[in-house]
């Protein structure tokens, strides 16, 4: 895409901006914006939409093979150049695909009060961040307006997507990717202890595609396997980090957010380009200088 090229503005999300570029293509650009407990916080985090766009690039082409994607391309407006992605348009399903390989989060909460997560009956006994017998879907809902997702059942999941067939096609192609990406990190010296995929269905043909982010510190919990000691929360490199920053606030949640102090800011940043470095095995600085994913 040259720099010139026309885009239409469509809508701001919590932390993209979406444009049309023409009928069969979108512009998805990532802020430095972070999002927690669904509200906008007031302070961005430096390089973070670098961060994300530059690792879903490089997610989105190893699984390419597992999974077609929405990725075009990437334009060369310096306005964006780093932080923006190409993308073919799609039908996108009204649902976040969570596979949990560990219990953490709103899962552990989920298990604690009801001994499963979204309808699924989990052992007895599991301790917070214990690995699960085998990875599980746990679909949720998209709200808007703040509202908070709501975990769903199967019988919910089969209704949002709109078929079972399509459904069975979803939950194979998550934990497909789940392992494939968890092997992945795994070599990094990172656990994936869970992630949120979407998808949506292609224009015109209705395949099956990843659509929006993928595998970042946005959409996934990765722990250090080195420090990994079940039983309690994890070293992590998301945005656990800045939770539990913001629940030790007193902060109740609603909007609007408080702002972040200097050293919260940086310990996210942080955070987020290990991240990026230990998945891609490339430096963080080449790929914001050169727009370039991997060593």
């Amino acid at each position: 895409m040259l720099s010139t090229e026309p885009r239409t503005y469509l809508r701001r999300g919590k932390v993209r901006d979406l444009y049309a570029l023409d009928d069969e293509r979108l512009l998805l650009v990532a802020s430095d914006r972070v999002s927690a407990f669904d509200v906008v916080l007031p302070t961005p985090i430096p390089d973070k939409g670098a961060v994300l766009t530059g690792l879903s690039r490089a997610w989105f082409a190893a699984t390419a093979d597992i999974v077609p994607n929405h990725l075009l391309g990437v334009p060369d407006d310096p306005d964006v150049r780093g932080r923006a992605m190409i993308c073919r348009r799609a039908r996108v399903l009204p649902v976040e695909v969570i596979v949990r390989g560990y219990l953490s989060g709103n899962g552990w909460a989920a298990y604690r009060e009801r001994g499963g997560i979204a309808g699924q009956r989990l052992p007895a006994g599991l301790r917070e961040s214990d690995r699960l017998p085998e990875p599980i879907v746990t679909p949720s809902t998209k709200e808007e307006g703040g509202r908070h997702d709501e975990l769903v059942d199967d019988a919910t999941f089969v209704r949002l997507v709109g078929s079972t067939a399509l459904a069975d096609e979803v939950r194979a192609a998550a934990l497909t990717l789940y392992r494939f990406a968890a092997a992945r990190a795994a070599a990094a010296g990172l656990i994936l202890a869970d992630t949120k995929f979407e998808f949506g269905l292609g224009e015109p043909d209705g395949r099956l595609l990843l659509v929006d982010e993928l595998l970042t510190p946005d959409s996934s919990r990765y722990w250090d396997a080195a420090a990994y000691a079940p039983g309690g929360p994890q070293a992590s490199f998301d945005k656990q980090y800045l939770r539990d920053w913001l629940d030790a606030s007193g902060w109740d949640h609603r909007p609007p957010g408080p702002e972040l102090p200097a050293e919260v800011v940086a310990g996210t940043r942080g955070r987020y380009v290990e991240a990026f470095e230990r998945l891609t095995g490339g430096r963080f600085e080449r790929y914001r200088q050169e727009d370039h994913v991997g060593p």
